[in-house]
């Protein structure tokens, strides 16, 4: 995959004084106001249903569409119907996801904002998340948390019934060892609600994308990337691992993508959580119960 957020720093100037254009002060809508009602709905609809959300300025959503932007490019993305994409800043000092809109008018509504957690470095089998474009396709199907507990006492997907949202085998750099790359299997999913979802805005996964159970419902249960996944149905097949009865956004999208803003100090609006958090020190199990953490 392309990696384009070494373009930032050679773009800033022209950032900075784009920065605000188009801007409503609630959030940016890239283009003209007719039909941002839609947008606006979904926007106050995830207010309502998502937590550990995070209130990122004007200028700051301005950076990151410029940089969901250079990466689209970058992988050759040139569909540019009305879609919705999942946005995640693996920057140590961010450990953010954004949900974004372009919208049929042909701008870009900013939804909302929730901290995660992506890979943590130096440890035995964790990766760096890797940047890049990831389409969410039925070439590596989605599945659902079995809610059970692993050895480590943790529930590494979540409660039962979390949606796991794969994109397949993707080329890593290892945290490990003398480093180098090797595949891993590169998710978006919930955690442990109790032990480390309270830890989200930190490095702590082995790679994947941790993600707030709610923000993992919302995309869920309203298709948020579930554009091959509405066609297939349309088509007749039988998929399992979606829910009947769903609400699903006038424009489900496919891709995730994964941006490093590369910013050296954390930003205010997006604190570092659980200060006072104790390490994790789960009581020993079994090591055959459950799935491993992820």
């Amino acid at each position: 995959m392309s990696n384009p957020t070494g373009l930032l720093h050679n773009r800033r100037r022209l950032l900075i004084l784009g920065g605000l254009m188009a801007f409503s002060r609630r959030g940016h809508t890239d283009g003209a106001e007719t039909g941002a009602a839609e947008p606006q709905r979904w926007r106050e609809q995830f207010e309502r249903e998502v937590d550990h959300r995070l209130d990122v300025p004007v200028a700051d959503q301005q950076q990151y569409l410029e940089l969901l932007k250079l990466s689209l490019a970058a992988a050759a993305i040139t569909d540019t119907t009305a879609q919705a994409f999942v946005l995640v800043d693996r920057s140590p000092n961010v450990q953010a996801a954004f949900v974004v809109v372009k919208i049929p008018a042909g701008g870009w509504f900013w939804l909302g904002a929730t901290a995660v957690s992506t890979g943590k470095v130096g440890t035995f089998e964790h990766f760096t998340t890797p940047l890049g474009v990831f389409p969410h396709s039925l070439d590596s199907p989605d599945f659902r948390a079995e809610g059970t507990l692993n050895k480590n006492h943790i529930r590494g997907y979540g409660l039962r019934n979390m949606r796991v949202f794969d994109f397949g085998w993707q080329l890593a750099e290892r945290g490990w060892g003398d480093g180098g790359s090797s595949k891993m299997r590169l998710q978006m999913h919930a955690t442990d609600p109790k032990v480390l979802e309270p830890r989200l805005g930190r490095v702590e996964s082995e790679g994947c994308i941790r993600i707030p159970s709610t923000l993992n419902v919302f995309i869920d249960n309203h298709g948020v990337l579930d554009a091959d996944y509405e066609t297939a149905l349309a088509n007749g097949e039988k998929l399992w691992v979606i829910k009947p009865g769903r609400q699903i956004v006038p424009w489900p999208g496919r891709y995730m993508v994964i941006v490093d803003s590369q910013v050296t100090e954390r930003p205010a609006w997006s604190p570092l959580p659980g200060s006072t958090l104790p390490p994790i020190a789960p009581p020993p199990v079994s090591p055959t119960e459950g799935l491993p953490a992820i």
